[in-house]
């Protein structure tokens, strides 16, 4: 169990090859139009993302995955998910490069061009670990590679990052536990700011992130 957690935690990790550092999620847009400017601004935008947008969703992707829902299923509505051309982007090219890393491990064959927590699903199928402690994890990873994007841009001081990603650490574990048991009928987004945010971040004129 330790050696599948450490698997993990490598996955998870900003070293892992997924060039994860390269998308913001559309916070690079709500940035320039001044929506997020502090500590509580990204504390907030964070927190609305996990709850109600594409963090919740890829929670119950993942879980469904790991339960073992067909995958080619959940990468169907992965992509149906995503509100905007970066969005699908950015799950298809962090995906792909996640399992393109996982076959380069392994000595398997290159992968097809997958959304991200099926990638993820597909790899941690197998691990002695508890969904809910795989799910929590996808999901702190993900919320701490924005608060990176958040202390570079805005900018904030990395102190202040710190404190977002924990305050959030009570959201992700209860996202995490709810999402373990979640079904397709509980997928549902309602983050729209975010979501107009990515789409229009399509023609921002200087652009450091790709989504």
């Amino acid at each position: 169990m330790t050696s599948a957690l450490l698997s993990l935690v490598q996955w998870m990790s900003p070293a892992f090859p997924t060039g994860a550092f390269a998308y913001s999620h559309g916070l690079e847009q709500a940035i320039a139009m001044g929506e997020v400017s502090d500590e509580a601004g990204l504390s907030q935008w964070l927190r609305d993302i996990l709850h109600h947008g594409a963090g919740w969703n890829d929670a119950v992707l993942l879980g469904l995955g790991l339960q073992g829902h067909a995958l080619e299923d959940l990468d169907a509505h992965a992509r149906a998910l995503s509100a905007s051309a970066e969005r699908l982007r950015e799950t298809l090219e962090q995906g792909t490069a996640f399992a393109k890393a996982q076959a380069q491990m392994n000595g398997t064959d290159e992968p097809a061009e997958v959304a991200l927590p099926v990638a993820v699903a597909q790899a941690a199928r197998g691990m002695d670990l508890p969904r809910e402690e795989i799910i929590a994890l996808f999901l702190h990873s993900f919320a701490s590679n924005l608060v990176s994007c958040a202390v570079r841009f805005v900018p904030l001081g990395q102190a202040q990052g710190q404190r977002v990603l924990a305050g959030l650490h009570p959201d992700i574990a209860q996202i995490a536990a709810k999402a373990s048991h979640a079904g397709l009928e509980d997928l549902a987004g309602a983050a729209f700011r975010a979501d107009l945010g990515s789409m229009l971040h399509e023609t921002l004129d200087v652009r450091i992130f790709k989504t």
